[in-house]
């Protein structure tokens, strides 16, 4: 029997989406023999006691979540997210070399600078990726401080305000489409799939209304019907970034695919993305409990 330390902030559960899907991790670990407590900040020493750990909540190299990793990793425990995996997906541009070196198709993309914001580089991009283009701060979460510039006076009033966080910024060939593909991955195999389609007119998988924010509509798809070379893609961009629990973003252009971006801790809401896969809490914790 293992024991499963689930590692969860007080924002972890609250919507119910997320609620029901801790108590699924919990209900498929005691019908396979295993035990899964949910473990917070005051309990990070006790991280130790236990044979595994996964962490369903929101990672960052400065977050408790991270301490909680590297502490289950140096005392030699299954942990998902992994130190490392959270270091990469935590920096897009540490992101994106990575799938740039392991040649993962993914849209032009440039890095640039704080000594290159000028108008002449700003409109050599314009030129060589075309209009628009997307700007995106390394590190980001939920589409957040991720824009779409139309000239260079845009552009520059965006890479400032990122530049005020970061030494480098993300530049990339803007690819429009409805939706994103999501191919969930974990230790080299597919989880499930799933399309997040835009809401209304946004060009991103959330729109502010007015303070009022609106999420992409989760459309979960049997992995066994969708085209194995999306399948493909998104295994060859997780496995670039390593063994992991990843949440692949993908767009579909042409009948070709690109990667937008890989997700550490991907969302797996209850009714949401697990609706054509039900078994993605076991297969999680059968590979928590070394099976």
């Amino acid at each position: 029997m293992a024991n499963i330390a689930c590692f969860v902030e007080r924002y972890t559960v609250s919507r119910a989406e997320e609620l029901t899907a801790l108590v699924n991790f919990k209900l498929a670990a005691h019908q396979m023999g295993h035990e899964l407590e949910y473990v917070f900040r005051k309990d990070l020493a006790k991280i130790p006691s236990y044979d595994a750990l996964f962490i369903r909540s929101l990672t960052d190299p400065l977050n408790a979540a991270y301490v909680a990793a590297r502490t289950a990793e140096l005392h030699g425990m299954k942990v998902i997210d992994d130190p490392d995996s959270i270091i990469i997906c935590c920096d897009k541009i540490n992101m994106y070399m990575h799938l740039m070196r392991a040649r993962v198709p993914i849209p032009d993309t440039r890095f640039i600078g704080k000594s290159e914001l000028d108008t002449t580089a700003m409109a050599q991009l314009f030129e060589e990726l075309g209009a628009p283009l997307v700007l995106k701060a390394p590190h980001t979460s939920f589409s957040m401080h991720v824009d779409k510039v139309e000239s260079v006076a845009a552009f520059q009033e965006v890479a400032r305000k990122y530049f005020r966080r970061a030494d480098e910024i993300v530049v990339q060939r803007f690819v429009p489409s409805r939706f994103d593909w999501r191919v969930t991955t974990l230790n080299g195999e597919v989880l499930f799939v799933c399309r997040y389609v835009m809401p209304g007119d946004s060009w991103k998988i959330q729109r502010n209304d007015n303070g009022h924010i609106i999420w992409a509509k989760i459309e979960a798809v049997d992995p066994a019907t969708v085209d194995p070379r999306l399948l493909e893609v998104g295994l060859k961009a997780a496995n670039a970034i390593g063994k992991g629990l990843y949440g692949v973003d993908i767009k579909e252009v042409d009948g070709d695919y690109v990667v937008i971006e890989v997700n550490d801790n991907p969302n797996i809401d209850a009714g949401g993305e697990d609706a054509s896969s039900p078994e993605v809490y076991g297969r999680i914790i059968r590979y928590l409990a070394g099976e």
